[in-house]
């Protein structure tokens, strides 16, 4: 038992070790944003309102993509809100959808009726694949257009099936992507009532990973 009891000892080890690096990263993560939280604060700086990103000022030409894979059942209702929402001048809208995915293509389909924002792009695979897969052929899609058309896009948008788009979001990365080379927006996770386990775990996920401006 002696053996086995050494092995506990240095497996514990190895696994302290990871914590404390897990740890470490957390705390530095939370010692940027105290430093960066005072240093506005005695420069009497308050954070920028929408206004100061007007619809005038945009230059950049911005390509959302959603990938989606059996999303019939939100992808419709998310377009035709984002496609009416969205004040940015010049934005172009590309869902990406699988040949073996039919109830999502007629969704996207319906919503695109009439609609030149909108530009459906089919997976050459078969779905379920991966969402770096699908966005593969999104940005190809996004950079064959740029070169046919001869105006290439500027910025590229990610959201996913089912995100709520705030009208002024674009215009937001439109200004602060001359002085930066990638922008994430906080994102404010939606209670759902009727599912307090499964929502409460994914507001907790969100609150952890996802709700950061870099």
């Amino acid at each position: 038992m002696a053996w086995i009891d050494a092995i506990l000892r240095e497996t514990m080890l190895f696994a302290a070790i990871g914590f404390l690096i897990g740890g470490l990263d957390d705390l530095a993560v939370d010692f940027t944003y105290l430093l960066r939280s005072l240093r506005r604060r005695w420069r009497g700086a308050r954070p920028p309102l929408l206004d100061a990103f007007p619809v005038a000022g945009c230059t950049g030409r911005i390509a959302v993509l959603v990938p989606a894979w059996d999303e019939s059942a939100v992808i419709g209702a998310m377009l035709r809100a984002t496609l009416a929402r969205f004040d940015h001048p010049d934005w172009r809208l590309y869902v990406g959808v699988y040949p073996n995915d039919r109830a999502t293509i007629d969704a996207v389909a319906a919503a695109a009726t009439g609609e030149p924002r909108l530009r459906i792009v089919v997976n050459p695979r078969a779905g379920p694949t991966t969402k770096a897969d699908c966005l593969n052929a999104l940005w190809q899609a996004v950079a064959a257009d740029g070169r046919r058309e001869g105006r290439a896009f500027t910025a590229v948008v990610l959201h996913d099936a089912e995100d709520v788009v705030h009208p002024g979001e674009l215009r937001v990365y439109d200004h602060l992507l001359r002085d930066a080379d990638t922008v994430q927006l906080p994102v404010l996770p939606l209670v759902d009532p009727g599912s307090r386990w499964v929502s409460g775990h994914y507001l907790d996920e969100f609150a952890e990973a996802n709700c950061a401006l870099t």
